[in-house]
């Protein structure tokens, strides 16, 4: 039975599976993706005849994973897990996107792969939800597997999504930063996310509101502050010079995180003003064991750079249906750092 017949069947049963979730050690896995992806006019997905001849004469596979910013710290995990999965799995891997994470550049490189039919097995990390939905599109209808990892595309020909419930990690964050402050606990909470505009941002921050509505606490932001390091901290310093009655600061992600953290520790601050974020870059696991920093959340990158491949790998090899994968939420504090991976 040929990838293309295997394809309808499977697909037609995946579209109505529960999507996959991997419990992580230490935590509960959060429901998160969409379900496999169907096109209402040809009533499925089907694989380009370029791929369906490339599987059958048994050339490796090419799988790209398009992230939206690889100069990020945390594009350094996502690679290293996606270099282990095209081992195993036989298939040649390779992560793309744009310095810097522009959105144009982003597209234009996906619209030449597919165009070219450069690739095999797409997996899409963007920024902007809305700026990559065309384009999923076009690879989808040229009959490439494509799946989103990392940032969700919701409402776009996605096949999947591999990576952390977004705002149900947000909401994680607000609810453990509620409860290290303690019953009553009043104040301002001051937020920043290195680009304010990104849907995953967005997502992130509604959680994180649902999280501290009726505690009492006043959100200030969400701040942005970029991914420039000594622009991001210069911008969270002259945020809190103008603010009173903070009781805590949280980030959104790896930079502002950490560039709140550095603003806490040289201002004095430390044991003051409780600090909580996302990721587990170096200088984060150095602020959680020095006391500045209470937790952080890590969501996994190099798990998202394995599982995004290992099921595009399985689909176009096996057969394998192609569901979402959650790659759940881990709180890391000092108590379990000495366990925890570092992320760059």
């Amino acid at each position: 039975m040929s990838l293309r017949t295997r394809t309808r069947r499977l697909l037609a049963w995946s579209a109505l599976a529960v999507a996959g979730a991997l419990a992580l050690s230490g935590c509960g896995a959060i429901t998160t993706g969409s379900p496999a992806a169907s096109n209402s006019a040809d009533g499925g997905f089907q694989v380009a005849d370029y791929i369906q001849k490339r599987v059958d004469d048994g050339e490796p596979l090419r799988i790209k994973l398009s992230y939206h910013d690889p100069s990020l710290a945390f594009a350094t995990p996502i690679k290293a897990g996606m270099e282990k999965a095209g081992k195993e799995f036989g298939v040649d891997v390779q992560l793309i996107g744009p310095t810097g994470g522009d959105a144009a550049k982003q597209v234009s490189e996906l619209q030449t792969l597919i165009q070219q039919q450069a690739v095999d097995g797409l997996a899409v990390s963007s920024a902007s939800s809305d700026a990559l939905k065309p384009v999923i599109a076009q690879a989808y209808e040229a009959g490439i597997p494509i799946i989103s990892f990392n940032t969700d595309n919701p409402d776009s020909d996605q096949m999947a999504f591999v990576g952390q419930d977004l705002v149900g990690s947000g909401e994680a964050e607000a609810k453990e930063l509620v409860s290290v402050l303690g019953e009553g606990a009043t104040g301002k909470v001051v937020v920043f996310s290195l680009d304010t505009g990104a849907g995953w941002s967005h997502d992130r921050f509604s959680g994180f509101e649902a999280g501290i509505k009726g505690s009492g606490l006043e959100i200030v932001g969400p701040v942005n502050v970029g991914n420039e390091p000594s622009a991001a901290y210069n911008i969270v310093e002259s945020t809190m010079t103008g603010q009173s009655g903070v009781v805590a600061i949280a980030g959104l992600d790896c930079c502002s995180t950490t560039a709140a953290a550095k603003w806490v520790d040289q201002s004095g601050n430390a044991g003051k003003i409780t600090m909580v974020g996302f990721d587990l870059l170096s200088a984060t696991a150095g602020y959680i064991k020095d006391g500045v920093q209470s937790f952080t959340i890590s969501q996994n990158p190099s798990e998202q750079g394995y599982q995004a491949v290992k099921v595009l790998a399985d689909f176009l090899q096996k057969g394998t249906p192609i569901e979402s994968v959650d790659t759940g939420a881990q709180f890391i504090t000092q108590a379990n750092l000495a366990e925890a991976t570092v992320e760059d």
